[in-house]
């Protein structure tokens, strides 16, 4: 007759209790209640999201999800959620899967490293933290002050557009918050990412790329600008220089749809109709050679007359 051997091991179905079903927990917390044991806690019904704090290991942990149980468990109350977590957290483009969950606190703070946070410890206002959809966040206007310290600048520029783009912050508020700050250190480069965010802006790659153009000497583009014939529609494009009749076009990975596709060509012929030159930058040359696609965006724009000053 078959059956277990000597040795053989029968599996075991990791207890789920149901109040932790689906949920992110304090690991002292259930423990405390009597939830579950420590040994149930290390079984593989459960996964780590930062040190003492646990989800069920079936579940999706969003990037948000772990900033709403930052705040929760981990955080003094003089830190809150920042950078690029915080544009998320307002609508922005939100950080990839893996990425550590950026926060910021004052030197007092005494927030020391954790596994899964990014730390940054610096002088902050009480007033520029606020609490949204539930959350300690730092303010809208900070969030921009500290994308600018602490990010690549173009990256910097993109997520300034996106929280513009969403009316989180408006252009004169924006303005005036980096003229008070232009005197501190950093203000510098604060005003100047500023002077070249744009609410005109529908991605971070269209965003790199504008300030791209913009840096290597070209005039500044205009966003989502509309072509038209005699008063009617022909296009919008991405980036344009009107007097030249130049335009840029990001390709993301969505223009590859065949419908999409035929579109995009339609619009081309469209606007090669009415005199334009529209040049494509697939996100595949954005990573690999925007170098390169900087020179003939010059070169085009010279062959309509510009000239660099």
């Amino acid at each position: 007759m078959g059956g277990l051997g000597q040795g053989a091991r029968v599996s075991r179905i990791p207890r789920r209790p149901r109040p932790l079903v689906n949920r992110i927990f304090s690991a002292q917390e259930a423990l405390e209640r009597g939830v579950v044991t420590l040994g149930e806690l290390r079984s593989a019904a459960w996964r780590p999201v930062f040190r003492g704090v646990y989800a069920d290991a079936r579940m999706d942990v969003s990037h948000l999800a772990r900033c709403e149980a930052a705040t929760r468990w981990l955080l003094p109350a003089a830190a809150a959620v920042a950078g690029r977590s915080a544009v998320a957290h307002y609508g922005g483009p939100v950080p990839r899967e893996g990425d550590p969950v950026e926060v910021v606190t004052p030197p007092a703070g005494r927030l020391g490293p954790v596994r899964g946070l990014q730390v940054h410890t610096t002088e902050i206002d009480p007033a520029e933290i606020v609490t949204h959809g539930g959350l300690r966040v730092t303010s809208p206007l900070r969030t921009c002050w500290d994308l600018a310290q602490w990010c690549e600048f173009a990256e910097a520029v993109a997520l300034i557009d996106s929280l513009l783009g969403r009316g989180v912050v408006k252009p004169a508020e924006l303005e005036r918050y980096a003229s008070g700050r232009s005197g501190r250190r950093g203000g510098k480069r604060f005003v100047r990412a500023v002077g070249l965010a744009d609410p005109g802006a529908e991605s971070p790659p269209e965003s790199r790329t504008r300030v791209a153009l913009v840096l290597a000497g070209m005039p500044r583009p205009v966003t989502q600008h509309v072509v038209e014939d005699r008063g009617r529609f022909v296009a919008r494009v991405d980036l344009a220089w009107p007097e030249y009749r130049v335009a840029v076009e990001y390709d993301g990975v969505w223009h590859a749809e065949a419908g999409q596709f035929h579109r995009d060509r339609q619009r081309l012929n469209r606007l090669v109709g009415q005199d334009w030159i529209v040049l494509h930058l697939t996100a595949q040359r954005l990573r690999d050679d925007l170098d390169g696609f900087i020179v003939e965006v010059r070169a085009a724009l010279r062959s309509r007359g510009w000239r660099a000053r």
